[in-house]
């Protein structure tokens, strides 16, 4: 089985990613807004339907890292894979029934209006916007260093001055999308976006089913036959096998997954574009059907790969298995390939570009979206919406640049510790002071301030530790070896941490001040939990 493309298909791609390029931005001019008003910027008046809003959060939730990396981890380690990506659906299923409806209620604009609107505050406006930057800007790195490495493979360059071209330009495109086209715009590409990579990948996950007569079993047995370890591909452990703990490090990795996926700011943000309560209901229905059905796709999808293709092959075009999507969508149309297959082909890898495309577009946004309005139009009293949105804009290029130079920095490295670092943060500490905030009454703002900055730290100080990031050939750093903490990801200690850091800091507070807040929560408890106005924010 061949890992290259013809040329046919790559010239192809080549167009398709043009295309993409020249449509998604001229639909941000065409929807961005055309007057300074921070509503229409920052939630696009509310006026998308709920299946659009649906869509568009199932877009923004589903990252580039969740196509590429969540397939990978299901074509070299097949179950541990398989719990991962339903994982991921239980994480956006937890925000819809737990979390979505009090955050639509409690919230305006960024996450810092939710959590102040029983907590004021200017320094839980600045907390919340450093644990957005934190949690964000290494997906993004993440993201656009992705892009390079996506057009390097499909396109058949190898070049390092051509890889850091590709990071540059898209980079410049995704702030251009933020600062362009606000919410409605990033909305309108995460829709494009989230069609485009269901309908190109249930076309695959047919012909990968119609290979194997539609017999699923016939599918995992063929993938574990040529995984090259046998049953063991078809049962859990394998991902964590080299680890002191493999069962543990698996919990504590999917605990982290499910608690910190949902609650990320670009996906939170989502929430405020509800122009009520019942919309949101819906919207997130609509989602978390979008993202159930792709966990569906991806898995046959990457069953495929193993399956068609072969472990070995995919471990050794890339070691973490991040082209096991594309190459499992390759071999699915057979050894002779037609110009409709390579038109389908084409739609697929073009699919995984948008997605790059949108994924960080909507992470800027968010990053955006909270300096200007937590951190700078908090600071003065009554900010000219013109001035806030002009500054939303600057933040947007403020953010996306030093994006744009640590993805051309760290673009060869195994970037797998930065997407973990991001749920760790979102399980740690955005996780609990969002629970903590919405929910218990006697919540201080000490409290919050301990759960945001305290979780925050801890998985900071963990997180080296890990051997994501060194201590092993797949590691970042693979020629050191500075691992003491033996676990994939912090969550085990980080997430109690988080949840502790909050009760003790409400516990210092005193008796007097959780009253005090008690009351204040009182007063407002009836419109975060069953649903509030615009104008009563």
């Amino acid at each position: 089985m061949t890992t290259e493309f013809s040329g046919n298909a790559q010239a192809m791609s080549l167009v398709g990613f043009s295309a993409v390029a020249t449509i998604t931005l001229l639909l941000c001019v065409m929807t961005g807004p055309d007057r300074d008003d921070l509503d229409e910027f920052y939630t696009g008046y509310s006026s998308l339907s709920a299946m659009r809003n649906g869509l568009a959060i199932a877009g923004d939730y589903i990252s580039a890292a969740t196509v590429l990396g969540t397939g990978g981890v299901i074509a070299l380690f097949g179950y541990d894979g398989t719990v991962l990506a339903l994982s991921t659906a239980l994480s956006l299923m937890l925000l819809m029934f737990l979390l979505a409806e009090p955050l639509r209620n409690a919230g305006r604009f960024t996450m810092g209006d939710a959590l102040t609107r029983r907590l004021p505050g200017r320094a839980v406006r600045i907390a919340a916007c450093a644990v957005t930057l934190a949690a964000l800007v290494p997906l993004m790195v993440v993201q656009l260093a992705g892009t390079g490495q996506l057009m390097a493979f499909v396109l058949g360059f190898s070049g390092e001055s051509l890889q850091t071209g590709c990071i540059i330009g898209v980079g410049a495109l995704m702030i251009s999308y933020a600062a362009i086209g606000g919410m409605k715009g990033t909305a309108l590409i995460q829709i494009l976006k989230i069609v485009m990579l269901l309908g190109s990948g249930i076309v695959v996950a047919v012909l990968i089913l119609n290979r194997f007569d539609w017999n699923p079993g016939a599918l995992f047995d063929a993938a574990a036959d040529h995984s090259g370890v046998g049953p063991a591909f078809l049962s859990s452990g394998l991902q964590f096998a080299g680890g002191p703990s493999p069962r543990l490090d698996m919990i504590t990795t999917q605990l982290t997954v499910v608690l910190g996926g949902g609650v990320l700011p670009h996906v939170t943000m989502r929430m405020y574009t509800a122009s009520s309560a019942r919309q949101v209901r819906r919207s997130m229905s609509w989602a978390v059907s979008g993202v159930a059905l792709f966990v569906l796709v991806i898995t046959v999808v990457g069953f495929g790969a193993t399956a068609l293709v072969g472990r070995a092959v995919i471990a050794q075009v890339d070691p973490r298995g991040n082209t096991a999507y594309l190459l499992g969508s390759q071999a699915a149309f057979g050894a002779d390939v037609s110009t409709a297959e390579t038109f389908l082909f084409t739609t697929v890898t073009t699919a995984v570009f948008l997605t790059l495309l949108a994924s960080v577009a909507g992470m800027i946004l968010a990053c955006a979206n909270s300096l200007a309005h937590d951190v700078f139009a908090a600071r003065v009293q009554e900010m000219s919406p013109r001035r806030e949105m002009t500054l939303a804009r600057i933040s947007a290029l403020a953010v996306g640049l030093p994006a744009i130079l640590l993805a051309t920095q760290v673009q060869h490295r195994s970037l797998q510790p930065l997407v973990t670092l991001s749920f760790c943060l979102g399980a740690s500490a955005i996780a609990p002071a969002l629970v903590y905030s919405l929910f218990w009454r006697r919540y201080t703002r000490t409290g919050l301030l301990s759960t945001l900055i305290g979780g925050s730290l801890a998985v900071l100080l963990l997180m080296p530790g890990t051997n994501l990031v060194s201590g092993s050939p797949l590691s970042a750093f693979p020629d050191a070896d500075f691992n003491w903490f033996p676990f994939t990801t912090t969550g085990l200690v980080t997430i109690p941490l988080g949840f502790a850091f909050g009760w003790l800091g409400t516990l210092v507070s005193g008796r007097h001040q959780s009253e005090e807040q008690r009351h204040q929560y009182e007063a407002v408890e009836a419109s975060i939990l069953a649903g509030a106005t615009r104008e009563d924010r």
